[in-house]
């Protein structure tokens, strides 16, 4: 068997089922900012779409199947990092201008850094930051 971190792409990447995946994708590109690079199905069926963080990582995302076992929709919490403030705070002003639900406002905290929750339209709760991990 191949090593497995052979040509590997790095980082944790969320697999995500949604009700009305072309909604779904729209605003993770169009608000939050994501990449599409990949889009598979038809009409408004989407079998698999990649999108990518501009700093790092991406998600994986497609529509619902009846019978099938992904975990449902909204389970759960998504972070992403942003490189600093100027780019969360105009991450912050975009995802307002859309009229996203924020479900924890732009904070910073007496430790340091900067962060906000949103939820997409379809509940999934996105978590930003500009913390990267220790």
């Amino acid at each position: 068997m191949a090593d497995m971190t052979e040509n590997a792409i790095t980082g944790v990447w969320p697999c995500l089922r949604y009700r009305d995946a072309p909604a779904a994708l729209d605003f993770l590109t169009g608000v939050l900012g994501f990449i599409q690079a990949a889009r598979y199905g038809e009409g408004d069926r989407i079998d698999h779409a990649e999108i990518r963080w501009p700093a790092g990582g991406g998600v994986m995302l497609g529509s619902e199947k009846p019978g099938d076992d992904m975990v449902p929709v909204a389970v759960g919490t998504v972070y992403l990092v942003v490189p600093g403030e100027p780019e969360i705070t105009a991450l912050y002003e975009r995802v307002q201008a859309a009229g996203a639900r924020i479900v924890r406002p732009l904070e910073r905290p007496d430790y340091g850094g900067a962060e906000f929750a949103l939820a997409d339209p379809e509940g999934v709760v996105w978590s930003v930051g500009i913390y990267a991990g220790e």
